[in-house]
């Protein structure tokens, strides 16, 4: 197995403008530093069953957003009905622990198989090997319509390499950090690709590797990840999420490493995660300035539900039918929200 070489990477014009772009706002966020703490909870809030629900559905997930925060509000009982529930509730619980200490888990060995340990804590179907390098062989396989392999797509790491593979692969990561010759996105995108290449759990590597992509872009300083969900850009471009990883993959056990294919993609989803919170913040912009509290509180409710009625809002307020009416006339005028059908049946939605 050759040993990991960044001099094949091509620094392009396009992988320098969006580094350049993705750490400014990086320095622009870090910056704010007065956005009010209910309104960060609340894009935290958001983006995190975005993700969660993104993330478990690339896998083969079938809960919606909606189901997925039904679900996190009952999480506490602990009690999952399906495998989707179960992927569901072990993803929410790994990302909260990265939120709330990544300070405090450097990426190692222990740590990564710690996290897999949880990823799949409540999964029964995966109690034996949760945590536990694999020990059987997980070639990626394509099936047709009838569930019949069509053959190997992809060949991971055996069993017997994985875990040299991935001491490799984590001394790398942390030599790489501390010598700093080269970017740490770029350090965190080859990270993530070599190791779906290795796959080394026997299940749960997709999930795994989107949650340590969070992981090490807060170490690296990206303190916004949270409030915008990465894993939903990454499900809305499957397709190319796929054949760029496919591309690269394909030459790292070469004398010829392709990085180029993937280090792209990834960072074009940087981007567009970045500018999807850029969105969001105008509208936060916008509320920071003369509107009334009311008002705040109505664009909030139809920012987490999609949409609010004027039963919604009064309920959730506590304000009165008539005055609730008024300010979504207001904010209707303004331009804050937009009028959807009519009666009995009218709702509102953002702009």
């Amino acid at each position: 197995m050759p040993a990991l070489d960044l001099s094949t990477l091509r620094i392009t014009p396009e992988i320098l403008s969006l580094i350049a772009e993705i750490d400014e706002f990086k320095g622009a966020w870090r910056a704010l530093g007065r956005i009010a703490p209910d309104r960060l909870s609340s894009l935290r809030r958001v983006a995190t069953i975005e993700s969660i629900g993104s993330s478990t559905r690339i896998e083969g997930a079938k809960l919606s957003d909606r189901e997925v925060e039904r679900l996190l509000v009952n999480l506490r009982i602990g009690s999952f009905s399906s495998r989707d529930e179960q992927e569901v509730a072990g993803y929410a619980e790994v990302m909260e622990t990265i939120f709330s200490a990544f300070d405090a888990i450097p990426l190692n060995e222990n740590h990564i198989r710690q996290l897999h340990r949880d990823l799949l804590g409540h999964s029964t179907k995966d109690e034996r090997h949760r945590g536990d390098w694999k020990t059987l062989s997980n070639n990626v396989e394509a099936f047709d319509e009838n569930g019949a392999s069509l053959g190997v797509v992809f060949a991971t790491a055996s069993p017997f390499d994985t875990p040299g593979r991935m001491a490799e692969l984590v001394a790398w990561q942390q030599a790489q950090e501390k010598d700093g010759t080269f970017h740490p996105l770029l350090i965190v995108a080859v990270f993530v690709v070599v190791f779906l290449e290795i796959h080394p759990f026997q299940d749960g590597n997709g999930r795994l590797s989107r949650a340590l992509t969070t992981l090490l872009l807060l170490r690296a300083g990206y303190a916004y990840v949270p409030y915008s969900s990465l894993e939903s850009i990454v499900e809305q471009n499957k397709e190319a999420y796929y054949l760029a990883l496919r591309r690269t993959q394909g030459t790292i056990r070469t004398d010829r490493q392709d990085w180029n294919p993937w280090v792209e993609f990834f960072l074009r989803s940087l981007q567009r995660q970045k500018q999807r919170l850029e969105r969001k913040m105008e509208r936060e912009r916008i509320l920071l300035g003369d509107l009334p509290e009311l008002s705040v509180s109505i664009l909030e409710l139809a920012r987490e539900r999609g949409r609010v009625t004027v039963m919604d809002a009064a309920k959730a307020t506590g304000a009165s039918r008539n005055t609730v009416k008024d300010h979504l006339r207001a904010l209707t005028d303004e331009g804050h929200l937009t009028l959807h059908g009519a009666g009995r049946g009218t709702w509102y939605g953002l702009t």
